[in-house]
């Protein structure tokens, strides 16, 4: 089922997050994910578009505190609330800063069609500038409708990019040291995301042109780089929301 002709007028929209600590010359998760972001935005250049760029890395998000987690307890003990009227339900200081910082971020995620998430590995799971990210939007019943109880983020394409400095693909050696793509896969999916909406793009040994010992890979890791390139210009030039219809829009404009 497509988008109603509303959804499909409005401005497409995409949320880029990169979490690696590298610089964009050292950083192949950057890299990847800026040339899906500009081959992106020369797709609606004509049409118009909305583009929200987070370096998560350069400017963490604060960790969830006491505020953000009495907060959240008490309001999931009284079922879904939307985010619009999350405020008006605060006790103290504490939880109104704590709020302040989350109600942004959530607003972002479900404004976008596309969410664009450059992903290094760092010791076999994902970095913690991004986990401060994730712990942060993931506030009790902020993707869910309260009327139909149904996700808000259905119809959201999410891009994942991975960088892993060695080899973690299925049949190799250490693909049960991959807790990164599993993590990422389980938390999308459990807010809601559909599986045929979440694309996970990998770049694998990307050291082996720096490391010795990885050094006999350097023509699989250039194979995997140029995989992921094509893979990446493919997903960038289509359009999403030719998928299942969504209220995210609605739920952003109202939070």
């Amino acid at each position: 089922m497509n988008h109603t002709p509303a959804e499909l007028t409005a401005p497409a929209s995409l949320l880029h997050l990169d979490s690696s600590a590298s610089p964009t010359e050292h950083s192949v998760s950057r890299q990847l994910t800026a040339l899906f972001a500009n081959t992106w935005r020369e797709r609606h250049d004509t049409a118009g578009y909305r583009y929200q760029y987070r370096d998560l890395a350069a400017e963490p998000v604060p960790l969830v505190g006491p505020g953000y987690v009495t907060l959240g307890q008490r309001l999931a003990a009284h079922g879904v609330l939307p985010p619009a009227q999350v405020a008006a339900q605060v006790q103290d200081p504490s939880e109104e800063q704590e709020w302040a910082l989350t109600l942004p971020l959530i607003q972002e995620v479900l404004a976008a069609d596309t969410l664009l998430l450059g992903v290094p590995m760092y010791n076999f799971a994902v970095p913690a500038a991004l986990k401060a990210w994730i712990d942060r939007i993931t506030f009790p019943g902020a993707f869910t409708d309260p009327r139909t109880e149904q996700s808000l983020l259905r119809g959201t394409r999410v891009v994942i990019v991975t960088a892993r400095g060695g080899g973690y693909g299925p049949g190799t050696p250490r693909e049960a040291f991959d807790h990164q793509t599993s993590f990422l896969r389980m938390y999308f999916g459990n807010l809601g995301v559909a599986e045929e909406d979440l694309f996970v793009i990998h770049a694998e040994l990307t050291r082996a042109g720096a490391v010795p010992a990885l050094a006999q890979f350097k023509e699989l890791a250039a194979s995997s780089l140029a995989t992921a390139r094509e893979q990446l210009l493919t997903l960038a030039t289509a359009d999403p929301r030719q998928s299942e219809p969504t209220e995210r829009q609605a739920a952003a404009s109202l939070s």
